[in-house]
């Protein structure tokens, strides 16, 4: 995921009302969750609630200046989420260093592929805090977000980076503005080094864009990807609170205005982009002088990506990507004061780590109207939020141990700093223990809520504004585990997460609220003329939210590769487009409504080309989000990575390593003979899932032949019946890694019935078709499904999978390798099908072991071409473009 591909589709339908697959869960009926649910403490809930003056609202008071970020160039008005919010949102733990045992740890053992280190974060990233801004908040969170070991920093103080740091003057110079700014003069970091003392800060008075003065910020990005941009800038008495910068991501622009009024002296996040490798003015950051206001704008250092842990101790870092460590290194790398993370002068890591996520959160908001009685950078943070998960288990090892949530009403006399009660808290806390119960349930056919807590725990005592722990559920038991590793449950938690932020914090302003949307489905691109295109798609109702309605939608788009733009709104279900010859278009979709944006569609693409009298119809059917494979005996439970690794939404930085011990006597044990115990071969990695983009690669090879037109669609607007396969010549049906495999909460299938119907009917007429998937024969295995492999596709299967030894496939004249195992760059085809040819069929390509990788059908009837590996995982740009040449000229001869 890219992180901004996000696109859950099967989530969304499973929300819709499509009733679960499977449910493992067999706990108490929910007829009333609140009055079966036991409670820690018998303090009424809710008793303190009190108006006030000033809007009624539980605050008592308004902030109603500018927001600390927003994206200017993001034509969406949100009325009734999350806009001008201000959240700390934290997930657990990390790596840290255990000075009595001199080295570098998890906070918590490596059980189930996984430690709750890593695992939370793979709901709070790509789910989470991406619902919360989608629904218009400011998100902060404590540890680094960015999956992303490289890290560029340009800085007005190191003269090595000219050209890549410029200044521009116009009528306003810049000069320095006189107090301490940031300054990279070391690679690593000692305890208690502070790089944001150690530079200076440029400013310049505001001016009109006729006049205006600006910096350059060009980074030499070292490898291709998706890089987080933070910026840094001093506050001063005469900031202005709408400072422009503008990112240049793959020569798309976006601009972002940044109140200065608040946030000076730390890293300030702006947003993740696409960047080219190399240094380029298509990829930089350009901060400008220009403002409505009468004043100063800042600027310090910029940096592009979450980089390496750089804070060393006792002579060493932890050698991992910084977003993998605890918030105490990342907080002293952002510029926090000593007393945020090192109150224990580093004695104690551990317990720092702890109380460094409350305090970052309190030294940012210190001074705001929300803290107004503590000493900091006056961002306006109302709420804090930190996801865990717990440890415990049921002896019968098939019971969900569930999910808790904790609060702290009973200290500093039970009011929080601006005065407001403590009891605000377990409100938060009560309702986000209720609330994912029900939602949960109401998706996956029950769910346990544990206990909530009113104790003395950290991260609920030491914010200074409502606050609470959310235990999500336990990572030593097998059965949470078996939810917590499907991406579809982890999507519907951290819709269950917002939408209680939401109402929480409208409750709190006395306020409305509008759910955000969910993506819509169906999606398609047709011809409709010589080189116009219709994109339709259809909306997706959310059953449990009656607000949830779009009322319109964004059609994002990106040319032969650039980064997708900033969007464009669509009030209906449907829009045309003239396509300009020779280029490959890409586009998703988000609903919209006063609530907010939804996530995007899977990736589309088309391409006109000017000589072209065929079409050729790509059909996007792999959609598939799963844990690794389930192993469950009498004796044995956990996951089996080396028979199937799953798929994860996007990459992951989750895995610690392969489960290792599976002997269920050995619950509760966390050593290498615990139930559960796993390897660490994996952390540090981020493994590649399913990016919803393959459309796209198929078109690139496609458009590379020079001689075809190019429409797609997912493969559930063909079951649908909103595209008719039988208007192209040929067809390409992406399968990817699409499979039945048994255990996901959502159940895939490569070939449906419907699809299966649709497919006889199009080869019947003449059609040629391509398929590629890993599992497009091994997946049928009913009498009729290998009825529909021997009749349709031509070929058969004897459960045969080649030996991973062998990366390389020859035949149609040429040799390439494909991803075989998990990888940062790309999903793997770890387990691809032998296909046998049926008849008049034969084989086309063989696996580097010799047995048959491709089956080539030239019927009079119809041709078709199948591949027991998904074309996508071809590794060369120019072999996949060989490839399908070779494909496309077999098929479409007459």
């Amino acid at each position: 995921m890219n992180k901004g591909y996000l696109y859950i589709i099967v989530a969304l339908t499973l929300l819709a009302g499509c009733s679960s697959k499977r449910t493992v869960i067999q706990q108490q009926s929910n007829v009333d969750i609140r009055s079966n649910l036991p409670l820690e403490s018998e303090t009424p809930i809710g008793s303190s609630k009190r108006e006030y003056k000033q809007n009624y609202s539980n605050w008592g008071v308004e902030y109603t200046g500018e927001q600390w970020v927003k994206n200017i160039s993001k034509p969406i008005r949100i009325e009734e989420g999350l806009e001008n919010r201000h959240l700390s949102v934290t997930p657990s733990h990390g790596r840290y260093y255990d000075s009595g045992k001199d080295r570098w740890k998890w906070q918590r053992p490596e059980l189930f592929c996984t430690t709750e280190d890593l695992f939370t974060q793979t709901i709070v990233i790509p789910y989470l805090i991406p619902m919360l801004e989608n629904a218009g908040a400011t998100v902060f969170t404590s540890r680094e977000r960015d999956w992303q070991r490289n890290e560029v920093v340009i800085d007005n103080d190191d003269i090595r980076q000219q050209p890549q740091y410029t200044e521009t003057n116009g009528y306003r110079t810049w000069q320095d503005a006189g107090v301490n700014g940031f300054a990279s003069r070391k690679k690593e970091y000692i305890n208690g080094e502070n790089p944001f003392l150690d530079g200076t800060v440029r400013m310049a008075r505001t001016s009109n864009r006729k006049n205006q003065s600006y910096i350059t910020y060009k980074p030499n990005i070292p490898k291709e990807g998706r890089y987080a941009v933070y910026v840094s800038y001093a506050t001063t008495n005469n900031s202005v609170d709408d400072a422009e910068y503008i990112v240049y991501h793959k020569g798309v622009k976006t601009v972002f205005h940044v109140n200065q009024k608040m946030g000076g002296g730390t890293w300030v996040y702006l947003g993740t982009f696409g960047f080219e490798q190399g240094c380029s003015s298509r990829n930089c950051v350009v901060v400008t002088n220009v403002s409505d206001k009468n004043g100063v704008v800042t600027s310090d250092a910029i940096r592009f990506g979450g980089g390496m842990g750089n804070i060393k101790r006792a002579g060493m870092t932890s050698g991992l990507p910084r977003c993998l460590e605890g918030a105490r290194y990342n907080a002293q790398w952002s510029g926090a004061p000593n007393n945020v993370y090192n109150a224990k002068e580093g004695q104690d890591d551990y317990t720092d780590d702890i109380n460094t996520r409350s305090r970052m959160t309190n030294w940012l908001a210190g001074g705001s109207c929300y803290v107004p009685n503590m000493t900091g950078l006056k961002v306006p943070l109302e709420l804090s939020l930190a996801v865990h998960s717990d440890a415990g288990y049921h002896n019968d090892y098939s019971s969900v141990f569930g999910t808790l949530t904790i609060c702290t009403t009973d200290y500093h006399g039970g009011v929080l700093n601006s005065g407001i009660s403590r009891n605000y808290s377990k409100d938060f806390a009560m309702s986000l223990l209720y609330d994912s119960q029900r939602d949960l349930s109401n998706v996956f056919g029950s769910w346990t809520a544990r206990k909530l807590y009113d104790r003395n725990y950290s991260e609920s005592r030491l914010p200074e504004v409502p606050s609470a722990i959310l235990e999500t559920l336990s990572h030593q038991s097998f059965p949470d585990m078996k939810y917590g590793q499907d991406p579809n449950f982890k999507f519907v938690f951290a819709r269950s997460i917002y939408k209680t932020i939401l109402r929480f914090v409208a409750d709190m302003h006395n306020t409305s609220y509008v759910v955000q949307p969910l993506a819509p489905t169906d999606f398609n691109i047709r011809f409709i003329d010589n080189n116009k295109v219709r994109l339709s798609w259809n909306p997706v109702n959310d059953p449990q939210e009656s607000s949830a309605k779009p009322t319109s939608y964004m059609l994002y788009t990106s040319l032969s590769g650039n980064e997708f733009d900033n969007g464009q709104p669509v009030r209906g279900t449907s829009c045309q487009m003239e396509l300009q010859p020779n280029i490959v278009y890409s586009f998703r979709v988000t609903a919209v409504n006063k609530g907010g944006e939804s996530f995007p569609t899977e990736q589309l693409s088309a391409v006109y080309n000017e000589g072209a009298t065929r079409t050729v119809m790509i059909v996007n059917g792999f959609h598939r989000l799963s844990s690794p494979a389930v192993h469950e005996t009498i004796g044995e439970q956990g996951f089996d990575m080396n028979a199937d690794p799953g798929v994860t939404y996007g990459p992951t930085a989750g895995w610690c390593g392969e489960q290792t011990t599976f002997d269920k006597s050995g619950i509760g044990m966390t050593s290498s003979s615990g139930l559960g115990f796993s390897g660490n071969e994996l952390q540090g990695k981020f493994i590649a899932g399913n990016d919803f983009n393959y459309t796209t690669t198929h078109a690139e090879a496609i458009m590379a032949t020079g001689k075809y037109n190019v429409a797609s669609c997912s493969s559930k607007a063909v079951e649908n019946g909103e595209v008719n396969l039988d208007d192209y010549y040929c067809v390409d049906l992406i399968l990817g890694l699409e499979k039945d495999d048994g255990h996901s909460l959502v159940q895939y299938k490569s070939f449906s019935k419907k699809m299966q119907h649709l497919l006889r009917e199009y080869t019947r007429s003449g059609g040629r078709l391509f398929v590629s998937g890993s599992y497009i024969a091994s997946d049928m295995t009913s009498e009729s499904e290998r009825d529909f492999l021997s009749d349709v596709l031509k070929v058969s299967y004897n459960g045969e999978t080649p030996s991973r030894y062998y990366t390389d496939i020859t035949g149609m004249g040429t040799s390439f390798d494909i991803y075989r195992t998990i990888n940062e760059d790309h999903y793997a085809a770890t387990s691809p099908d032998v296909i046998h040819p049926i008849g008049s069929a034969f084989c086309a390509l063989l696996y580097g072991d010799g047995r048959s990788a491709g089956v080539a059908y030239d019927g009079r009837d119809y041709k078709s071409f199948v591949i027991g590996f998904p074309f996508e995982c071809i590794k060369s740009h120019s072999k996949r473009n060989a490839v399908m040449r070779g494909i496309l000229s077999f098929l479409m001869k007459d």
